[in-house]
């Protein structure tokens, strides 16, 4: 079995004295896609602020073979690991161009950097179109797009992705489902944390279900969609 590239076990983490995270264990494997679903306030974005070292957090954080647990945001996202945050948090007032160039900021291989944004473009021809906009201007589905490629400017191992349909029409969802699919051939491994399971489910391999801060299903998403209790809960099938 191929080794895992995102190794957690009986992790827990919250906020102060409040916990949120407990006994969380997942295994993500080169060349997947998983998702993690669960409803608002789950606890699925803790989770992924305490695999990027936004927070702290107690167990087993294992990246590429490196433990974590010690390290500073910086340093994970200096070893590949990369998040595409809830809500995309880009520069308002700079350029598209400008937003994808922060992306690289830990790079210094000017000539791949230049073919990242080659890649970038083709997979996001509007991005190319608007490339001197100011990136607040943009549309909801176009900022997204410029909030994934920022991430994928940073040579990710492990793009992880909160919330990308949040807000966004059906058609521009369905359109940035795709654009996962290619991400995943030029070799990168993706996260999608999801609240639209239908969504999630489309793309992914393998996904989990969170449920107040706990794994509580996993398993291949055709699995996952034949689980009564999650055919209940999240697919709205009696």
């Amino acid at each position: 079995m191929t080794p895992a590239l995102l190794e957690i076990a009986s992790l827990s983490a919250g906020y102060g004295e409040v916990p949120v995270l407990s006994g969380v264990a997942m295994v993500i494997r080169p060349g997947e896609i998983v998702t993690m679903v669960g409803s608002n306030g789950a606890g699925k974005t803790t989770l992924l602020r305490a695999i990027s070292r936004v927070i702290g957090a107690r167990g087993t954080l294992r990246f590429d073979g490196r433990d974590l647990t010690a390290l500073t945001p910086e340093q994970v996202f200096g070893l590949g690991l990369v998040q595409v945050p809830e809500g995309r948090q880009l520069f308002d007032r700079m350029t598209v161009e400008d937003n994808l160039r922060m992306g690289t900021y830990r790079r210094r291989d000017d000539a791949r950097i230049q073919q990242s944004f080659e890649r970038v473009y083709q997979l996001f021809p509007v991005l190319a179109e608007r490339r001197q906009q100011i990136a607040g201007s943009l549309s909801g589905g176009e900022q997204q797009m410029c909030a994934i490629a920022r991430g994928l400017m940073a040579a990710p191992k492990l793009l992880t992705v909160d919330e990308m349909s949040l807000g966004l029409a059906p058609v521009v969802v369905d359109q940035l489902l795709g654009v996962l699919g290619e991400i995943r051939k030029q070799g990168i491994t993706v996260l999608l944390v999801e609240q639209d399971v239908f969504a999630a489910f489309s793309v992914a391999d393998r996904g989990y279900v969170m449920e107040t801060g706990r794994i509580v299903r996993e398993g291949a998403v055709a699995e996952l969609e034949k689980d009564p209790e999650v055919r209940k809960a999240y697919l709205g099938v009696q």
